[in-house]
């Protein structure tokens, strides 16, 4: 490998140029439709995921609103609720249920609140200048919906003639993407809590529909005329729970996807079982197959994980406040779970009510707090076409320092993360990209490089050098 890799140089010989501008509304026109085009808005936008159930004593919306002038603070910018419906009864899980067992896609949880209630929260969180998107499950009903006796075509059966189930998912039926009607009818439900509600997106569960019951070809048309149908009503942000399928993220129907291999390679960095190189080799694939525009959303932990991994401190051990740093630096959308911000220490419960405690004795809001301030306030650490390249600083330690700059016309950032546990004494980085006079962030501390350095690095330190070139 060269001493430096830039992102952008390989990305214009294998890339289609898509033209696209955003208005004041931060709507987007594009010349082309290979490439999504997000709202101006996102473009620094930390992700919040909202476990309304686990949130509170009383686990409702009313009680949640009191959370969101603390979530400002935070610094987040889009809040993505967990499915907020009524849950299905019939088989349910444990005693509460699965949020994605839905039984009324048009409904509130009464559990929760009222839609009017639900309504309210999302005007607040505008005012505070925070968007909402909800977590969407088109792939599956709950197993006593109202469109099994209504209409049961529109599910898959299996050879005992009882709506199929995904995966071992017992409490759900699948639904059938070969029937239109069902489709018209999904989207309906879409554009309803966006005309509705004013909801600013989705969340899309199982974006790949299923693949053992639904084609490619399906997904990707159902996912173009829900986007279409969407528009119409207002610019919406559409993050797919889905790697894989990147024809999601090429024509348009999303802006955003999991980056599941990098929260993977994060952890076995961490374990012992990966190194520096992996992760390198990895953003070299990203390069290839996944257009700059896209928002790849980083994470430790979201609700899956906690529930079914463990947190990020039984996963990451030392290196979890590491990898935050990481995510939330190296090009990507990062995302913060309920509770996180707080550091959480146990696994919430999936199905049974199993509140967060809100203390926080280690600090880890101001943690997080730092982590977001950083991303809004140096433009070369942006989400997608927003955010800057990231170009590698070779150094002595290949396998065990990861060193990169970015650098666009209003900022650069200079990132030092020892992935090891291994103390290092003499890390020396090579050539001039990193050159200039810096802060060390949250440090207070001014840093000059004119000439190579020797860094010592504790186990999993992490240094991040910002310089400001203009006020933005």
């Amino acid at each position: 490998m060269k001493h430096l890799l830039r992102f952008a140089l390989i990305f214009a010989l294998v890339a289609t140029l898509s033209f696209a501008s955003c208005n004041s509304a931060g709507t987007c026109s594009k010349a082309t439709t290979t490439e999504s085009c997000v709202p101006e808005w996102s473009k620094d936008a930390t992700l919040y995921e909202v476990n309304l159930r686990q949130f509170t004593n009383e686990g409702t919306i009313a009680a949640f609103r009191q959370h969101l002038p603390r979530l400002q603070q935070l610094g987040v910018r889009i809040l993505w609720f967990m499915p907020i419906h009524p849950i299905g009864e019939a088989d349910r899980k444990g005693t509460l249920g699965s949020y994605y067992a839905i039984s009324d896609y048009r409904a509130v949880n009464p559990e929760f609140g009222t839609m009017n209630e639900f309504k309210a929260m999302v005007n607040q969180a505008h005012s505070l200048g925070m968007k909402v998107i909800l977590d969407w499950v088109p792939n599956h009903t709950s197993r006593d919906h109202l469109w099994l006796t209504e209409h049961p075509h529109w599910y898959v059966y299996d050879a005992n003639g009882k709506p199929a189930v995904p995966y071992d998912w017992t409490d759900v039926a699948q639904l059938n993407f070969a029937d239109k009607d069902m489709q018209r009818e999904m989207i309906d439900a879409m554009v309803f809590w966006v005309a509705e509600a004013n909801v600013d997106g989705f969340r899309c569960d199982v974006a790949r529909l299923a693949p053992d019951y639904t084609t490619e070809e399906q997904a990707i048309n159902f996912w173009l005329d829900a986007r279409k149908a969407l528009e119409a009503v207002k610019p919406v942000f559409m993050l797919a729970e889905d790697e894989g399928l990147r024809t999601l993220i090429k024509n348009g129907s999303f802006e955003g996807n999991y980056a599941w291999e990098a929260h993977h390679l994060m952890g076995q960095i961490a374990q012992g079982k990966a190194n520096v190189k992996d992760l390198q080799r990895y953003f070299e694939r990203e390069l290839l197959n996944v257009p700059k525009s896209a928002y790849r959303m980083m994470f430790t932990s979201n609700h899956d994980e906690n529930s079914w991994a463990g947190t990020e401190f039984m996963r990451m051990g030392n290196a979890a406040k590491t990898m935050a740093v990481l995510s939330f630096t190296i090009p990507g959308f990062p995302l913060i779970y309920s509770g996180q911000e707080v550091g959480l220490k146990r696994s919430l419960d999936f199905f049974e009510k199993d509140v967060i405690c809100w203390n926080d004795p280690k600090g880890f809001t101001s943690f997080y707090q730092n982590l977001t301030a950083l991303k809004t306030n140096h433009s070369a650490l942006h989400n997608g076409d927003f955010g800057a390249d990231m170009v590698w600083v070779n150094h002595s330690e290949p396998e065990k320092v990861l060193m990169f700059v970015r650098e666009d016309e209003h900022s650069k950032v200079f990132c030092v993360f020892n992935l090891s546990a291994d103390l290092l004494t003499s890390v020396e980085p090579r050539g001039d990209a990193f050159y200039g006079t810096y802060e060390w962030a949250w440090r207070n501390l001014k840093v000059e490089f004119a000439a190579t350095p020797s860094f010592i690095l504790n186990p999993w330190e992490y240094r991040v050098y910002t310089m400001k070139k203009d006020s933005m």
